[in-house]
């Protein structure tokens, strides 16, 4: 048996009542970040050393006083930003995230709820001083539900519920190996010949973006046309993201349930991103979704996922010989070896020299090599958001 979390995203149907509600414990979620973050920042500066609980109790020594307005709300709501803030400033000092930012009203209004104060019945939730809110489906995971967070994107309302579960790996029926060669031309080519095109919604729905953005520009500050502006270009934000998660799912779904070895390069995106003509393209395939997905998925099918060092050179190396061509640039599409002549598209020929490093380690030896996709199961599982089957995706 395994533990494993996962996270269900609700969207939320609550009454005029029970929106006013959520904004108010938005607000106090957001107001108590503010203060913190300042308050740290203050002490820092004078050479104290705080953290996240000795501000958590300076704020509830003065809250009843200063602030009784917060009791009107859940109490995590004002609670829980201090262990946020204390996790932002440990991955600010590891070096693996900028400073924090204090929060502005409308961008990112969320509140978390903890295990204690949640409760499920069918398709409703019940939210602590609040009461019981319809949710659009029943939450799809038997397990504990350990937290909670509400959010608010474009004018929608969402709930996602962190799950706890204690489950057996169900391991893929094949012990086939793939390569996996990540682009921005293509979302990703197997090392079995399949290509998967990646949907690009930010290129496709650019135009109309832009427009948008334009008439939200023109709009008085403070008017209700430029509220109901900034709605349109929220909800067309909205919809570019779940189109790539889309897309993305149905790629991690079919390569879990397909494959029990997976090989991986370890592309250094942030260094891909500042490349200012192919930032947005790189952006708009989705690589670190892409990687997260499959890290969770691989997870829960038992799968091997094998990370390849960013400097191996998969694209310039012989697929069929080994021998390195280091002329080859970015532009040219097709792999031609000086050496035994092989002519190859080159993202197939990095992902079948990505596949040959699986085979390296000796997982090959309980499994059959680059087994196809017509001998392992080709559907989106029982708990994907797919829209279409899988095969819609790819070409051969």
């Amino acid at each position: 048996m395994v533990k494993i979390t996962l996270t269900h995203k609700i969207r939320l149907k609550p009454t005029y009542k029970q929106e006013n509600y959520f904004r108010q414990a938005c607000g106090v979620a957001r107001f108590t970040w503010n203060w913190a973050l300042g308050e740290w920042k203050r002490q820092y500066e004078a050479g104290k050393k705080p953290t996240g609980l000795g501000l958590k109790r300076q704020f509830n020594a003065i809250k009843p006083v200063e602030f009784p307005w917060m009791y009107n709300v859940t109490k995590y709501a004002s609670q829980q930003p201090f262990i946020f803030l204390q996790s932002a400033f440990k991955r600010f000092f590891g070096k693996k995230a900028n400073y924090p930012q204090f929060k502005k009203k409308g961008i990112h209004d969320s509140f978390y709820i903890g295990c204690d104060h949640i409760k499920i019945e069918d398709k409703r939730v019940h939210i602590p001083k609040l009461g019981w809110v319809k949710m659009r489906e029943a939450l799809r995971f038997s397990g504990k539900v350990i937290s909670a967070t509400v959010c608010h994107v474009a004018d929608k309302w969402f709930i996602s519920l962190n799950v706890e579960l204690n489950q057996r790996p169900q391991p893929c029926e094949s012990q086939a190996v793939v390569g996996v060669d990540l682009g921005v031309s293509r979302l990703a080519t197997l090392s079995t010949g399949q290509k998967f095109e990646g949907s690009k919604p930010l290129k496709k729905h650019l135009n109309k973006l832009k427009c948008l953005q334009q008439q939200l520009s023109r709009k008085q500050k403070g008017s209700n046309n430029r509220n109901k502006a900034r709605i349109k270009v929220a909800r067309l934000h909205y919809r570019i993201s779940c189109i790539r998660q889309d897309t993305l799912h149905k790629l991690t779904s079919h390569l879990s349930n397909n494959f029990a070895a997976i090989a991986i390069e370890d592309l250094n995106v942030k260094g891909m991103m500042s490349n200012h003509v192919l930032a947005r393209s790189i952006a708009d395939m989705g690589f670190y979704e892409f990687r997260r997905q499959l890290g969770y998925k691989s997870q829960m099918r038992n799968n091997h996922i094998e990370v390849v060092d960013r400097w191996f050179p998969s694209s310039k190396r012989c697929s069929r010989c080994h021998v390195i061509n280091d002329s080859i640039t970015l532009s040219d599409r097709v792999f031609k070896c000086n050496n035994c002549g092989l002519e190859i598209d080159r993202e197939l020929n990095a992902a079948i020299n990505l596949e040959s490093t699986v085979s390296s380690t000796g997982f090959q030896a309980c499994g059959e090599k680059g087994a196809g996709p017509d001998s392992c199961r080709d559907e989106t599982g029982l708990n994907e958001a797919g829209t279409k089957p899988c095969t819609d995706l790819y070409t051969f």
